[in-house]
């Protein structure tokens, strides 16, 4: 297995939703429990594909993260049904977005455990790095009380290299110092990868729609199966 204990590693960014704990199952449950609410207007796939295409068009604008989710809940739900559809209805698919508000962010298996032996170790500032919501991120962290473990914790509308250079340069790093760890190939790898840190990708076994992108193998990328096995790299 590869190690970045070769390299002059100074900083470790950690992503939150799916890399810390589960996020995406509730969004998923949620997509299905709306897609039966809308069932007269459409059948799932249908009901599924015009709310994805709503929450595409909402990006720019709205962003990410459950309340951005709500809004577009709501703004399809009167899309494809012409308006019609009854306020009782408005508000089941609301109740049904703001479930999501209640993630007990239970940290994923390992993780409390691996991340207090690298803090133990004393070799790296490792800080949060997430996009989202700020308010709703930072309720997460607070209920998962990871929180101890990171110096800081930094919520973005979106992860370019622009955004990790911003990181590094915050940090007073070169960005070969600097690795990323994360579940989206799309979000927490590639863009590290084009600016020229490291990164280390964990997948989470769903992947929502939005994430999904053609992988590629990298010198300065470790893919790992679980999160515990950080230790071995870090």
């Amino acid at each position: 297995m590869l190690s970045l204990n070769d390299r002059d590693i100074r900083l470790v960014a950690f992503d939150a939703d799916d890399t810390l704990w589960d996020n995406q199952s509730l969004f998923d449950t949620a997509v299905e429990d709306y897609c039966a609410l809308m069932s007269e207007y459409g059948t799932r796939d249908e009901m599924y594909a015009a709310l994805y295409k709503t929450e595409c068009g909402n990006m720019d604008s709205l962003g990410y993260g459950t309340k951005a989710f709500i809004i577009s809940l709501v703004e399809n739900a009167i899309r494809v049904s012409d308006g019609t559809i009854p306020e009782d209805q408005i508000i089941k698919a609301i109740h049904i977005g703001r479930r999501i508000l209640n993630n007990p962010a239970t940290p994923l298996p390992g993780v409390t455990e691996t991340l207090k032996t690298l803090q133990d170790r004393g070799k790296y500032r490792m800080v949060i790095f997430t996009k989202g919501d700020p308010l709703e991120q930072e309720a997460k962290i607070e209920r998962s009380n990871l929180g101890k473990f990171f110096s800081d914790v930094e919520v973005v509308s979106n992860k370019t290299p622009l955004e990790y250079r911003r990181l590094c340069r915050h940090n007073g790093i070169a960005e070969t110092q600097f690795v990323m760890v994360g579940n989206s190939f799309k979000s927490d790898i590639a863009p590290v990868l084009e600016m020229g840190g490291n990164a280390v990708l964990i997948p989470f076994g769903i992947l929502w729609e939005h994430e999904r992108v053609e992988e590629y193998d990298h010198p300065n990328l470790i893919r790992l199966e679980k999160f515990s096995d950080l230790t071995s790299v870090l």
